[in-house]
C-alpha cells in the first residue's frame, strides 16, 4: 500500500519536476499570461469600440459583430492549424522558408508541460493567437457597411491560414524561415500585424467597391466618445502587445513600455497640432487617431529603440498617417471606411523601415541581422525593405484569392442595395446598436 502511494505521488509530481528541470520562471509566466489578456482586450473591446464609434449608427452593431466575430473565429483557426503553419517545423528546407507544416495540427505533439523559453508553450500559443485574431479584425474597418457577414467569416478562416500564418512564419518562425534568417527586425508586428491587416483592408475595400453615396452624402460617426474610449483601451492593451513581445518580465519589456508610451503620446500631440494648424480646431477624433498612429508606428521597434528614437517614430508616424487619411485617400479615390490602410499600413510601414536607422546597436537586438552583426544600418535597411515588399506582395495576392473564394461561396461578397440603405444591423443581425 505504501509503495503504491509513493508511486502515485511520483506520477503526480512528474509534470512539476519537468517544469523545474526546464527552468520555468513564474514571473515570466505571469507576465506572459497577463500580456495575453491585455492583447485579447484590444480586439472585442478596444478595436470594436474604436471602429464602432466611427461608423454610422445603422451599422454600429454590425461593426462590433465583424470585429468580435473575426476574433473568435480567427483564434480557433489559429489553434486548429494556424499555429502549426506559423511555428511548426517542415521537413523540407525549401518549404520551411515560408511554411511551418502540419505537424502540430490541433496542437498535436505539444504537451502542457512544454516550455517556450521560461514559460509554458501553451501560453505562447495563446499569446500569438491574439495577434492572429486582431490582424484580420483590423482589416474589417475598410469594408464596414457593405460586406456580407457570411462572406466576412469565410474570409477570416481562409485568410488566417493562407495569408497570416505563412507571413508570421517567414518573419518570426525561427531558424529556416526566410525573413527571420535574413535578419528582418519586427519586434511586435509592424509587418506581421499592421502592414498585413491594413493592406488586406485596402484590397478588400477595392474589391467590394465604395459605399453607396460615398463622397455624396454625409456619413457621420455614430459616437466619437466610443471611439475615444476604444483608443484608450487599445493603448492600455498595447502594453501586452509590445512589452509582451519581450517574452518575459525583463529589461527589454521595460524598454518597450517606455518607448510605447512616448511614441503614442507624441503621435497624439502631433495629430492634434496638425489639425489645430490646418483646420483651426483640435478634434477628439484626431487625438484618438494620433494615439493609434503612434502605437502602430512604434510596434516594430518598441524593444529596439531609445527614447529619442521612440519620439521620432511617433511624430513622423502620425504625420504619415494623417497624410494617408486626409490626402492619399482623396488622391486615389478608394473608400477605406475607417482608415485601416491609412493608419495601420502606412504607420506600420514607417516603423518597419525606421527601425534600421533608429535601433540601438547592442544586445537589445534580439536576433541576428546586418545591424547586430556589423553595425551596417544601410544593409539592415535593405533587409527591412525586402521584408515589407515580401509581406506586401503576399498579403496583396493572398487577400485577392481569399476574397474571390469567399465571394463565390456566398453568392457575392457585397450586400444588396436595400440592405445597405437600411443598414446592416437590423437587416443582417436583427438588432439595433442602441434602442433610443
Amino acid at each position: 500500500m505504501k509503495n503504491k502511494f509513493l508511486a502515485l505521488l511520483t506520477m503526480l509530481a512528474l509534470p512539476i519536476l519537468a517544469f523545474a528541470e526546464d527552468k520555468l520562471d513564474s514571473g515570466d509566466t505571469a507576465w506572459m499570461m497577463m500580456s495575453t489578456a491585455l492583447v485579447l482586450l484590444m480586439t472585442p473591446a478596444g478595436l470594436a469600440l474604436f471602429y464602432g464609434g466611427m461608423t454610422r449608427s445603422k451599422n454600429a452593431l454590425n461593426t462590433f459583430s465583424m470585429v468580435s466575430g473575426a476574433f473568435v473565429v480567427a483564434f480557433l483557426v489559429w489553434v486548429i492549424a494556424g499555429y502549426s503553419i506559423a511555428f511548426g517545423t517542415n521537413e523540407s528546407a525549401m518549404l520551411q522558408n515560408v511554411f511551418g507544416g502540419f505537424g502540430n495540427i490541433m496542437l498535436d505533439g505539444i504537451k502542457w508541460t512544454d516550455l517556450s523559453g521560461t514559460y509554458p508553450t501553451f501560453v505562447f500559443i495563446a499569446f500569438q493567437g491574439t495577434f492572429a485574431a486582431i490582424t484580420i479584425a483590423i482589416a474589417s474597418g475598410s469594408v464596414i457597411g457593405r460586406l456580407k457577414f457570411s462572406t466576412w467569416i469565410i474570409i477570416v478562416v481562409l485568410w488566417g491560414l493562407i495569408v497570416y500564418a505563412p507571413i508570421t512564419h517567414m518573419v518570426w518562425g525561427g531558424e529556416g524561415a526566410y525573413l527571420f534568417d535574413a535578419g528582418a527586425l519586427d519586434f511586435a508586428g509592424g509587418t506581421v500585424v499592421h502592414m498585413n491587416g491594413g493592406l488586406a483592408g485596402l484590397v478588400l475595400a477595392i474589391l467590394v467597391g465604395k459605399r453607396a453615396g460615398y463622397n455624396k452624402v454625409a456619413m457621420k460617426p455614430f459616437s466619437i466618445i466610443l471611439t475615444a474610449v476604444g483608443a484608450a483601451l487599445l493603448w492600455f492593451g498595447w502594453y501586452g502587445f509590445n512589452a509582451g513581445s519581450a517574452f518575459g518580465a525583463n529589461a527589454i519589456a521595460g524598454l518597450a513600455v517606455l518607448t510605447t508610451t512616448i511614441a503614442t503620446a507624441a503621435g497624439a500631440v502631433t495629430w492634434m497640432l496638425i489639425e489645430w494648424f490646418v483646420y483651426k480646431k483640435p478634434t477628439l477624433l484626431g487625438i484618438a487617431s494620433g494615439i493609434i498612429a503612434g502605437l502602430v508606428a512604434i510596434t516594430p521597434a518598441a524593444g529596439f529603440v531609445s527614447v529619442s528614437g521612440a519620439l521620432i517614430i511617433g511624430v513622423v508616424g502620425s504625420i504619415i498617417a494623417f497624410f494617408g487619411v486626409v490626402k492619399l485617400k482623396k488622391i486615389f479615390g478608394y473608400d477605406d471606411s475607417l482608415d485601416a490602410f491609412g493608419i495601420h499600413f502606412l504607420a506600420g510601414l514607417w516603423g518597419a523601415l525606421a527601425v534600421a536607422f533608429l535601433a540601438i546597436n547592442d544586445k537589445a537586438l534580439l536576433w541576428d541581422g546586418p545591424l547586430k552583426e556589423s553595425g551596417d544600418r544601410m544593409g539592415q535597411f535593405m533587409v527591412q525593405v525586402e521584408s515589407v515588399l515580401i509581406v506586401g506582395a503576399w498579403t496583396l495576392i493572398g487577400t485577392v484569392v481569399v476574397y474571390f473564394i469567399a465571394s463565390a461561396l456566398t453568392g457575392g461578397g457585397r450586400v444588396d442595395e436595400e440592405t445597405e440603405h437600411d443598414g446592416l444591423d437590423e437587416s443582417i443581425h436583427g438588432e439595433k446598436g442602441m434602442n433610443l
